[in-house]
């Protein structure tokens, strides 16, 4: 989506594509981003190692007792914790679109071993696009 404008588009990546793998700058492109009537071809490059935050654990517990002189308790507790990290890659990914002018965007890329992800594209007019994939 174009930060300034609204105007949304689509981004498609070959399938399993998006994983850590050796640079090779002759790759085929894997990406394609239409945006209004442009369409960019472009490839990433994504790095391992990284993480994002789990999702939330919620856990609620109830008890009671008695003893042989009569006395009761009860009790109750609620947890609220953090999920296990989710393994990540994070990288770029280049497009261009030829026509008249030509145009290129640059994007930064976070990626999950599912293949979804979130990223931020520039123009090279400055102009910021948000990714959702």
């Amino acid at each position: 989506m174009n930060a300034r404008t609204g105007e949304e588009g689509t981004v498609t990546f070959t399938r399993g594509t998006l994983t850590p793998r050796l640079g090779d700058p002759f790759a085929p492109d894997n990406a394609t981003l239409r945006i209004g009537g442009r369409v960019y071809h472009g490839r990433t490059y994504l790095i391992g190692s990284g993480a994002l935050p789990g999702g939330l654990g919620f856990s609620v517990a109830f008890g009671a007792s008695s003893g042989s002189d009569g006395r009761t308790s009860t009790g109750g507790s609620t947890r609220v914790e953090g999920g296990r990290p989710v393994p990540a890659y994070t990288g770029n990914l280049i497009a261009r679109a030829d026509g008249d002018p030509p145009a290129l965007l640059t994007c930064t890329l976070t990626v999950d071993a599912q293949e979804r992800g979130v990223g931020e594209c520039f123009d090279g007019s400055g102009t910021r696009y948000a990714l959702q994939f």
